[in-house]
């Protein structure tokens, strides 16, 4: 984002308006990365609304260290889905996704046939640990660089590489058997 460094200098100086851009900025690929850890609309909406708001309260103690704005952002997501969790203890089905609510478009995915191999991927990945998803998920869905995944898993950039190795490793061996 042109200008990201600037509006993040402003918001942390408590401009709500600069804050507001990034977060129209932001909202969309947050949520989207919510919505796949929690498949309900509903919390996810919340979830990252939560998050936002962690992130305007604690705006002042940002500091960049030569990170990207959006990897504090992943990290407060992720870290407001693991508490959703550990306050509601139920189990997830990944099944209730929807390729539309990420963004497919449903005329492809007839055309393309894939639905089916949708569900057996949604399915696949639910069986990974929560990193893994994490990081295929950022890496695949959201199109971050290593590094920004990096920090917002709170691992270095070479695990990161070998935790999404891994991950798409258990993908291949579980969708191969089925």
């Amino acid at each position: 984002m042109e200008g990201e460094k600037n509006l993040v200098e402003k918001a942390r100086k408590g401009n709500s308006e600069a804050f507001g851009i990034l977060y129209d900025y932001y909202l969309p690929k947050i949520y989207r990365f919510v919505l796949f850890k929690v498949s309900h609309k509903q919390q996810a909406e919340d979830i990252t609304q939560h998050a936002f708001m962690k992130a305007w309260e604690n705006m002042g103690g940002y500091k960049p260290q030569g990170h990207p704005f959006g990897s504090w952002l992943y990290r407060i997501a992720r870290n407001s889905v693991i508490d959703y969790y550990r306050k509601n203890e139920f189990s997830v089905d990944i099944e209730a996704v929807s390729p539309e609510a990420l963004g497919i478009d449903n005329s492809l995915i007839a055309k393309l046939e894939v639905k089916l191999e949708w569900e057996k991927i949604l399915n696949a990945i639910g069986g990974l640990t929560e990193v893994e998803q994490d990081v295929l998920i950022m890496r695949f869905v959201e199109d971050l660089p290593h590094g920004e995944v990096a920090r917002a898993v709170d691992k270095s950039e070479n695990a990161v590489k070998v935790i999404q190795h891994r991950a798409l490793k258990k993908l291949k061996v579980t969708l191969s058997k089925k």
